[in-house]
């Protein structure tokens, strides 16, 4: 029995009860809360229900808690139910009840923890979108391995994500990354305000190349070119990088586009009509204060020309026009302003401004003993993308980056991220994976065939590790719905730690295949399906964040 069937019980059995004694069964909640409580003494699981309710109903918690438990412990499912405390109920399932678990999870085998958060919801998530003016540093590189999880996972509560990559190839940066392009392929100095590092010089030289005579041509001739080449194979090195790195987009979105086309413009014209903007010192102004900004900004300046804020708002317009029922922005440290601004830039568009949703990443370090690292020489002092997968590959870069709260700064230990050992959190979780599936393949070298998991005695797994092990097991889909609401992949990266920790120590106590035996027994045949079941879901969340599940290691 799955925690969210042990809930439905719970509450099935609470209307029953309070119906039963002629009491008011509205005040009871639509779902049910039951936890692991942190003692296992306590129970396998545990509910306040009775807490919440008795008031309203107007009994004693403990005597509400009381007709619960009496209920409950004369279902089959339920081993016991016990009052404790104020009125807390202690809850343990029998054990054939908790086999249950191990059949969802094989009965549903991949589809295990996928659920219907967000059914049929459009949900445009734009994230990365680093300017084109030089390779992914590693702040870009921790918003690649989140957005594509949070992705992946927004995916798995049902809704329909578009992941979008936001190419800024307008404005004062591009300018300063074209001359520097133009003064390493003329030998000369950068300009003071222009871009370093060697990759400025490396793609330079592919459009000297390309256009061998262009350092000969009219000045704003080579501007041209250098913008039309050079962006385009600096955009192209980006593609590639995080295509290698397992995040791939739907949609590259030109802020370019918005300018030519005159979306801008038009959206300007629109703002002005709705209430949102008003003229003042000669410019329009977003009353963007009305949403917590510390003011208001300016979205047409008083000669004439769109703020920058105003390609912003064109481009929320074009998002919404496309039929999405969110957009979530995933930004930098340093964009904490534009929560209010794109809330405010909804509402002046005529939407609710929750339509908008802004997650704010923020700093990642590099450390090896201690002491922080600076390895680029083809970016400077700034750690690329390409250096962190080249100094610990793609599956140990993404986990090491998912595994903490995207709200808070993170410190990567080089050494530890590196170890193939148990301390290595992304080891110690593909290892029990690998493990697992070596199981499976000797009981197969020895004969032994686990059958269907339907005529499996599951009752026989009693152990108090198993136990531990098919509850683990249970909370799954929990996890990866509330990871999905709260935008937080790292309680899978979590959640899968622990059971890998939950596999090991059920390894160690229980043994599963018995050498020298003929015929597996039932109790060897059961432990099989619960081993199968465990690798399973590490392979489901693995996948969730884009982290290979191995086989061998």
């Amino acid at each position: 029995m799955t925690p969210a069937a042990l809930a439905e019980l719970v509450r099935n059995t609470a209307v029953e009860t309070l119906a039963a004694k002629g009491l008011d069964t509205s005040v009871l909640p639509e779902t049910v809360k039951v936890e692991r409580p942190r003692n296992p003494e306590h129970g396998d699981y545990a509910t306040n229900l009775a807490m919440q309710v008795a008031k309203k109903v107007g009994v004693a918690p403990r005597d509400l808690a009381g007709w619960l438990a009496e209920a409950l412990a004369a279902s089959d499912a339920i081993a016991s139910a016990e009052v404790a405390g104020p009125g807390f109920l202690n809850l343990r399932l029998a054990a054939d009840a908790q086999g249950q678990i191990v059949r969802e999870v094989l009965t549903r085998g991949s589809e295990y923890g996928r659920g219907d958060l967000y059914q049929g919801v459009r949900i445009n998530l734009e994230f990365v979108s680093a300017n084109p003016t030089g390779p992914i540093h590693l702040g870009g590189t921790r918003w690649a391995a989140v957005g594509d999880a949070l992705g992946r996972l927004l995916s798995a509560q049902g809704a329909e994500v578009t992941r979008e990559y936001y190419f800024n190839d307008a404005g004062a940066q591009i300018d300063r990354f074209v001359r520097s392009m133009i003064a390493a392929a003329k030998g000369e100095p950068i300009p003071e305000d222009g871009y370093g590092g060697a990759y400025v010089k490396e793609i330079a030289d592919k459009v000297v190349q390309a256009n061998p005579d262009v350092l000969s041509r009219p000045e704003q001739e080579q501007h041209e070119t250098f913008r039309r080449d050079g962006v385009g194979l600096m955009f192209e090195e980006i593609k590639q990088s995080l295509h290698e790195f397992g995040t791939d987009f739907d949609v590259f979105f030109h802020e370019d586009s918005l300018h030519t086309s005159g979306a801008v413009t038009e959206v300007v014209e629109q703002l002005k009509k709705s209430g949102y903007v008003y003229f003042a010192d000669g410019a329009w102004w977003l009353r963007s204060s009305e949403f917590d900004d510390d003011k208001d900004r300016v979205v047409l300046k008083s000669d004439g020309r769109p703020a920058y804020i105003a390609g912003d708002i064109a481009y929320l317009r074009d998002k919404l026009r496309r039929g999405f029922q969110l957009c979530i922005y995933m930004l930098g440290a340093d964009h904490h302003g534009y929560i209010s601004r794109l809330k405010a830039a909804a509402a002046a568009l005529g939407n609710d401004p929750d339509v908008v949703e802004v997650l704010i990443g923020q700093m990642v370090n590099l450390v090896r003993d201690g002491k922080p690292v600076r390895m680029s020489k083809r970016a400077g002092t700034v750690v690329t993308i390409e250096d962190l997968v080249e100094a610990v590959g793609v599956d140990a870069a993404r986990y090491s980056l998912l595994r903490s709260s995207v709200d808070s700064a993170v410190d990567i230990d080089l050494d530890l991220i590196s170890k193939r050992t148990n301390e290595n959190p992304v080891f110690y979780v593909q290892y029990a994976h690998a493990r697992l599936s070596s199981l499976q393949r000797n009981a197969a070298s020895l004969g032994i065939d686990r059958g269907s998991v339907e005529d499996a005695d599951l009752s026989l797994l009693t152990h108090e590790r198993e136990g531990d092990l098919i509850r683990t097991l249970g909370e799954y889909p929990r996890v990866v719905r509330s990871a999905a609401q709260l935008r937080e992949p790292h309680r899978v990266a979590r959640y899968l730690e622990d059971l890998a920790s939950a596999y090991h120590k059920f390894y160690d106590a229980c043994r599963v295949l018995q050498p020298g035996d003929d015929q597996a027994s039932p109790l060897t045949i059961a432990r099989l399906h619960l081993c199968e079941a465990t690798r399973q879901v590490l392979a489901n969340g693995l996948g969730l964040l884009g982290v290979s599940a191995p086989e061998q290691m």
